[in-house]
């Protein structure tokens, strides 16, 4: 009985230490103005493009895997969202695994309607889901629409 009610204290001392942090890291990143552009009003405008830009950077963090790296590993910004090879494997084996991400900035690989259904719904054009590790990104209109406006205004070599 003793240990039970020892572990329980332990996985409750240990949940709130993890949830602490995690709220102290969010407030801490709020602080430093890594917070989202307020929403603006549809039509593709500034508004629209930063708040893509902070959805693309900080919370989707599609660089990741969409940016070749140089030598180093660090992002080539010259090539920001412009395809890459995906820079990691499955744990387990999986022929469906994909060797390259496809370019994502300047001109996405399908019309706009096609990219917001994809990242509201999770489903390509074909009427598949993405295979891993591409997540089923579920995100709500505006936020797409602001997606894809950040994504038609990249250019290479920025």
């Amino acid at each position: 009985m003793l240990r039970n009610s020892m572990l329980r204290r332990m996985f409750c001392c240990s949940t709130f230490s993890v949830l602490t942090f995690f709220a102290f890291a969010a407030g801490s990143a709020w602080a430093q103005g890594a917070h989202p552009p307020a929403k603006t009003e549809r039509g593709g405008g500034a508004g629209d493009i930063a708040r893509g830009k902070y959805i693309v950077e900080a919370v989707a963090v599609c660089g990741q895997c969409h940016t070749p790296r140089d030598s180093n590993g660090n992002f080539d910004r010259s090539r920001w969202l412009q395809g890459a090879p995906v820079p990691y494997m499955p744990a387990k084996p999986n022929a469906d695994w994909p060797i390259n991400a496809p370019r994502i900035g300047g001109a996405p690989p399908a019309s706009d309607a096609d990219m917001i259904k994809l990242l509201t719904t999770g489903i390509w054009t074909d009427g598949n889901r993405l295979r891993l590790p591409m997540p089923g990104f579920r995100m709500d209109r505006s936020d797409a629409e602001a997606v894809v406006a950040y994504l038609r205004s990249v250019t290479p070599n920025q």
